[in-house]
């Protein structure tokens, strides 16, 4: 399975960043070749998120480890 992992910061406070993976159901048969060239659904996710801007994203395969930003 890939997950996305991506880093989000505060517009209000652009240097507060913390990664989150992104979970929906438009994700569940996204390959690695998509992911890494920027999922379409990475803007539609990002519109749930308004208060927010994407700095960055990852694509790992399994788990993801925990790690902060």
């Amino acid at each position: 399975m890939i997950k996305i992992i991506a880093v989000l910061c505060s517009l209000s406070s652009p240097t507060n960043c913390h990664e989150q993976t992104v979970t929906t159901s438009d994700f569940a048969d996204v390959s690695m070749q998509s992911c890494l060239m920027g999922v379409p659904q990475l803007a539609a996710w990002m519109n749930q998120h308004p208060a927010q801007r994407l700095a960055a994203w990852r694509c790992t395969i399994g788990k993801q480890d925990g790690r902060g930003a």
